[in-house]
């Protein structure tokens, strides 16, 4: 028969075990954030099944792998416009989305106006700031309000 605390010592055991997969799957979204990635390749990476690392994910981060997939990418995108140098499309692209329309509507929920408009304007608050202050400043964060229907990672 089994002492009981070996069950709590297993559990914790597999809790810490999970979370250190978790990072190891928001790392990799970190660094590939412009590949196509999809929740079940990110799973059989760390041996879990699609629906456990989806829970867990948004358990341990508070929100799905999807995402914070497209925050990166929007976070990403609102770099690239800054610079000015590509187009909309061009910037869509080169972050890893395949659908201009998927990407102008996450842009938008997450920045609060749409890419092209993002670009246009004048230099914000971010102007003269170092790069990495820059990120934090202009960060985007997810309105909370606004229902979000999350598909497939593309």
């Amino acid at each position: 028969m089994c002492h009981p605390s070996w069950g709590r010592a297993l559990t914790a055991a597999q809790r810490l075990s999970d979370l250190a997969r978790l990072r190891r799957v928001r790392d990799r979204i970190d660094r590939e954030y412009a590949q196509p990635l999809n929740v079940e390749a990110l799973a059989r990476g760390v041996h879990m099944s699609a629906g456990h690392l989806s829970r867990q994910f948004r358990s341990a981060y508070g929100e799905s792998p999807y995402a914070y997939l497209m925050t990166r990418r929007v976070e990403r995108a609102m770099a690239l416009l800054r610079r000015g140098d590509l187009s909309v499309t061009e910037v869509c692209f080169t972050v890893g989305c395949a659908s201009l329309g998927t990407f102008s509507t996450r842009f938008t929920e997450l920045v609060g106006m749409p890419p092209s408009a993002y670009r246009r304007r004048p230099t914000g608050p971010a102007a003269g700031m170092p790069p990495c202050v820059a990120k934090q400043v202009t960060r985007p964060v997810r309105n909370q309000e606004a229902p979000v229907a999350e598909p497939q990672l593309a």
